[in-house]
């Protein structure tokens, strides 16, 4: 079985012209294409995995979609498409976008490089930072990460900065602080995400529903109590108005943690999906590892690499 993972699925937005997404689409020539050459699991083949893992033998190399981040795409693009085809999907939603009428950190991030590019959003920041904000163990343990993009070097390090670099307690001050030079939040958080309405519908309508954590924070950067208020909460909330018939959880940037097992087995998930390294699923992955189940982006294959602006 192959777990692709996507993100941003939408039409072109010329005012931010550095910014990456997959264009509507080529995401549909991808799922022709995965039509035509997998094939795909359907939602009560997926759910029997939970009693029988064995049973992924014969899911071979079908494809699993899921869609990070509780985008308004997934709405207003994805959900319309997975429905004419008769497909399903797995959304991940990260709950403080209904608690906080403020984009994430994480999108607030891609938007401002969409704009501006890494260079002077760099400058601005180093202006800004402070030695003791900075965690001195991650420079040297995330270094080299996003290597595999083909962004710029000064995208890469921005991304690496404010993902890894800076201590979780300054993050969103320093960000705050960077978006009052080239931006308005208000502005990118305007339409961004699914409301709790759309959510419902597309439970209603066979997609399941789940969580993201309630920050979309690395959990390689949080402590064992901030790892379990993340899953604890987002999925109480979830829960709350959406009662899916499986619990699964997706990591931000795809990051497991021994201490995130844990919380995960102690609150009844069933699964959970990580992205480092991608790789196939077989049924020994399910029994033995199943809070940490690797996905594929959704850039590994044709059709399926980033547009701009």
């Amino acid at each position: 079985m192959k777990i692709i993972m996507y993100h941003y699925i939408r039409e072109k937005v010329k005012k931010i012209p550095n910014f990456r997404y997959l264009h509507i689409e080529n995401f549909k020539k991808q799922l022709d294409f995965f039509e035509k050459e997998f094939g795909f699991v359907n939602l009560e083949e997926f759910l029997f995995l939970k009693e029988n893992p064995l049973f992924c033998n014969k899911l071979k190399n079908k494809i699993l979609l899921t869609f990070d981040d509780g985008l308004k795409d997934h709405y207003n693009y994805v959900f319309n498409e997975l429905t004419k085809r008769k497909l399903f999907g797995i959304f991940f939603v990260p709950t403080r976008i209904f608690k906080q009428k403020k984009a994430l950190d994480v999108h607030r991030i891609h938007y401002l490089l969409g704009k501006m590019g890494g260079g002077i959003l760099l400058n601005t920041a180093y202006n800004i930072i402070k030695p003791s904000m900075l965690k001195r163990s991650s420079l040297k343990l995330f270094k080299n990460y996003y290597q595999e993009l083909d962004d710029d070097k000064s995208t890469k390090d921005f991304k690496l900065l404010f993902n890894y670099f800076i201590k979780p307690e300054y993050k969103e001050k320093i960000l705050d602080q960077v978006i009052t030079n080239f931006w308005n939040d208000d502005e990118i958080f305007d339409n961004l995400y699914l409301s709790k309405n759309e959510l419902k519908t597309m439970s209603d309508n066979g997609m399941l529903i789940a969580s993201h954590s309630f920050t979309h924070l690395s959990f390689k950067t949080l402590n064992i109590y901030n790892q379990k208020y993340e899953l604890k909460s987002s999925i109480n909330f979830l829960n709350s108005f959406i009662k899916p018939p499986i619990q699964i959880f997706s990591y931000p940037y795809g990051e497991s943690t021994s201490y995130a097992k844990r919380w995960l087995k102690k609150y009844n998930f069933d699964f959970a999906f990580s992205s480092i390294p991608s790789k196939d699923i077989n049924y020994k992955d399910l029994i033995n590892n199943p809070f940490a189940l690797h996905r594929y982006d959704c850039n590994e294959f044709i059709y399926g690499k980033a547009n701009y602006g």
